[in-house]
Parts: structure tokens; sequence; C-alpha cells
């Protein structure tokens, strides 16, 4: 029987809160939004139309039902009080205590505004609204009729967005390199030896570290724009997500950001 993405993504979190302890806690916040994301994603149609063949530059222009989706967000901050990091969580109950006017604008101006969007901790409301709006930007990727060329693009083909992470899928005798999108989640091809933030492609430049913790997840790092960005191998685990492999995944950022490289698209947590 085939699983659909969103039990993908559950059964992988439940399976590394088993292997990585130290990781529950985030994962656990995870697998909760997911599946709160999950029933917004059947949302999409009415909240964001369902255009066949809407241009790039179209997705995140295209006007977005907010009305349909404020009584979902409320339910959202709920939901994020009981199971966030503190930091979000009070995030969650001041905007709770804002109502429907503050909502709003937060919404739409992220849902115009987010392929300039730079996720940080410090900002825990524009975090909230990624969340709450990546399923939306996620249905509209997957049922549109128009798939983009798979052109060397450092950003999203689809909503012009930066990378989450990196995977690596087995192609001939080597592997093939992709990049999954922050926001709409949508995979396109990467040339292998080249950072997808500046397009440095002298291999001395490119550093790439490893744990034996985390023996199929690796740091590509670049010296010359000192960014990075976290690939999931697929050859050594097929049975990794990338979305949650890079979550669990927290001590490689930590060896990362102690070298002084910046992370290409921080997740979630604005890490």
């Amino acid at each position: 029987m085939n699983r659909s993405k969103w039990d993908q993504r559950f059964e992988r979190a439940d399976a590394l809160i088993a292997a990585h302890p130290f990781a529950a806690e985030v994962l656990q916040f995870y697998k909760r939004m997911a599946m709160f994301q999950q029933t917004l994603y059947s949302h999409g149609e009415g909240a964001c139309g369902n255009e066949s063949g809407k241009g790039v530059s179209g997705l995140l222009e295209q006007d977005l039902n907010v009305h349909r989706l404020l009584p979902k967000f409320a339910e959202f901050l709920s939901s994020v009080e009981k199971c966030a990091p503190q930091l979000m969580a009070q995030s969650a109950r001041d905007l709770n205590a804002q109502g429907t006017d503050r909502w709003q604008d937060l919404l739409i101006s992220f849902w115009r505004t987010a392929s300039d969007f730079q996720s940080s901790p410090g900002q825990p409301e524009v975090l909230l609204a990624w969340i709450f709006l990546q399923p939306q930007a996620e249905y509209l990727a997957d049922h549109n009729g128009h798939i983009p060329g798979q052109e060397a693009m450092a950003v999203c083909p689809f909503c012009s967005r930066k990378p989450i992470v990196g995977v690596l899928r087995r192609e001939g005798d080597g592997a093939k390199r992709s990049l999954i999108c922050s926001m709409c989640a949508t995979e396109w091809t990467y040339g292998r030896i080249i950072c997808p933030a500046c397009g440095e492609e002298a291999v001395e430049k490119l550093a790439i570290y490893t744990a034996s913790q985390f023996d199929h997840v690796r740091v590509e790092a670049c010296d010359t724009c000192r960014r990075y960005i976290k690939t999931v191998d697929l050859t050594k685990n097929g049975h990794a997500v990338p979305v949650v492999d890079e979550l669990a995944t927290m001590p490689l950022n930590l060896w990362a950001q102690q070298r002084g490289y910046v992370k290409l698209q921080a997740n979630w947590l604005g890490i």
C-alpha cells in the first residue's frame, strides 16, 4: 500500500524520536505541526484556488482567501501554545489575543513577501505564518498544471524560494543532487559540486562535514560566502525523509555555526 507523503513524514519523525532522544522535543513539535498542516493542505483549493498553469511568479502573488483560513489560524495558534518551544508558544498566545485583523495582516504580508523571508528565532510571528501557510503553497505546487523546467537554479523554479535541504538520490553508478523548497516543497535538480548560495564551483572552497551519528546527512559549506546547507543522502539511508531528518540533526548545525558558517535557509525553529 502506498503511504502518503504525510504518513511518511509522521512515521519518520517517530523513528527518529526513538533513535535520537535528544531530538524528541523538536520532532514531537514537528509531528504535531505537520499533522495540523495535513488538515490545512486539504483546504488548499478553497484558500488558494486551483488555477492550472499558473506562472512561476504567480504562486505567492496569487490572492489568498484569508477569510477562509482565519478560523483555522485560531485553532492553529491554540495548538502551538500547547506544544511549541517557549518563545514560539508565547508568540502564539500574544497573537491569539490580538484578533483577526492582526492575523489577516500577518498572513497576507507573509504570503506576498515569502520569497524574501529569512527565518530567525527572533521572529516567532513570522515563523508561525510560515508554518501555517506552507501547506497552502505546497498544495499549489502539487496541483499546478505547469511543471517548471529543471533548470540549475539556486532558488525554487516554482515559487523562487530558497531551499531548506538538499537530497542525494542514486543515479547510475553515482548520485545526483536535488534541492527541496522551503515554501512549496518542490524538488528540483541542482549541480552536485556548486554552492546554492553564491554559485562557487571550486572544489577546494566547498567543505563537506559528516558525523558518524548521522552518516546519511552532511553539511555542505562554502568558504567563499560562508553559507551552508544540509544534504540527506538517500543512497545511504532510503528510509530518510529529508525535511524531517534535517530537523533531527541539530548537532550538525552546531558544528557549522562554530566554524562561522550561516545556514542558507533556517528551519521552523529559526535554526
